[in-house]
């Protein structure tokens, strides 16, 4: 049986599909290629010495989705599938609810056409709105979200929920993310966005890599350290290693009875200021990268970091790379492969 990855091209997904072949999985990939290449699938095989089933596949084509589910047999799916720029979701929020929340009512439709009803869902740190409380825990208010990307993920999470409700075979894990970056050690793999990148760090390496002129800082009045805003970076290596150990939780929650949807922070519990991070990737290029304060975003907040405790204890997963390691392995990617890959 294998593992259905939705988006299984881009960032996340790729690194992941990388952990879990080396773990033992069958992975089908399912990826539009909206903002990921096919390149990434070949390079996932070259690093994992296996062969990996894609399809070019865009989630609101049922059709084509189930003829995926018809062809392979598929027993759980990762989910990562979705637009996933906050700023651009501020000026499209009709494109972000359609492709995001659409697109997971027909995936899960098709899984439980085919009997497949276990999922780990893709979600975010979002969902947590300007937090009540830091570090946040599993338990800290959800829904106050200041963006419609942060929506989406805040409804879809409502909506896996509702479906686990309504039939107890259904196994959900929601995963909230806080802010992958790096890349794999090989420098094969990393943050390969299309056009201009929304993320800081593919930002800041195309800034010294000479691609880009500066690295634009947005704020810098927030109650932080250096007022420049405050996250959880998490090397998207260590992100991509729980989920492999949230597929092994579903195979214990197959055999409960009791509530089937599993919620954990992944993140480091460390909080790193935008400064700090630029200062990190200088230290890795060996020069000072420059940069220019601008105004405040629009849906950002102060500060966010995880209290990843609960994951350490259900899931027996931990982050294990520093702030230095993650922007020496974006930084390495980038060196590699100054315009992406292609």
């Amino acid at each position: 049986m294998a593992v259905l990855v939705t988006g299984g091209a881009g960032f996340i997904g790729s690194h992941t599909c990388v952990e879990l072949i080396n773990a033992g999985y069958e992975v089908v990939i399912v990826d539009n290629l909206y903002n990921s290449c096919k390149e990434a699938v070949n390079r996932i095989e070259k690093i994992t010495g296996k062969n990996v089933k894609f399809y070019n596949v865009d989630l609101l084509d049922k059709q084509a989705l189930e003829n995926v589910f018809k062809s392979e047999s598929i027993d759980s799916v990762i989910h990562f599938a979705g637009y996933k720029a906050v700023g651009e979701s501020v000026r499209k929020p009709l494109e972000y609810y359609h492709n995001n929340i659409t697109g997971t009512l027909i995936l899960c439709d098709v899984m439980r056409n085919h009997g497949c009803k276990s999922i780990v869902f893709s979600s975010s740190a979002t969902v947590y709105g300007d937090p009540a409380f830091v570090p946040i825990t599993e338990d800290c208010p959800t829904g106050g979200v200041t963006n419609p990307y942060g929506r989406t993920k805040f409804m879809i999470e409502q909506i896996l929920s509702d479906v686990s409700v309504s039939d107890n075979e259904w196994n959900v894990i929601l995963l909230r993310y806080f802010n992958p970056i790096g890349g794999h050690e090989s420098g094969l793999l990393g943050e390969n966005p299309k056009g201009i990148p929304n993320n800081l760090l593919p930002y800041v390496t195309q800034v010294a890599v000479g691609k880009l002129e500066k690295v634009g800082v947005f704020g810098n009045d927030y109650d932080t350290k250096d007022g420049t805003g405050v996250r959880d970076y998490i090397h998207v290596v260590d992100l991509a290693k729980g989920h492999v150990c949230a597929l092994k939780k579903i195979d214990e929650m197959k055999k409960e009875t009791d509530n089937k949807v599993k919620i954990y922070n992944l993140g480091t519990g460390n909080g790193y200021s935008v400064l700090e991070v630029i200062k990190s990737v200088s230290k890795a290029v060996g020069r000072d990268i420059p940069y220019e304060i601008k105004d405040r975003r629009p849906g950002d907040i102060a500060t966010c970091y995880a209290d990843p405790a609960k994951a350490k204890a259900e899931l027996h997963w931990e982050a294990t790379k520093d702030i230095d390691e993650m922007c020496a392995d974006a930084w390495r990617f980038q060196k590699q492969n100054p315009d992406g890959i292609q």
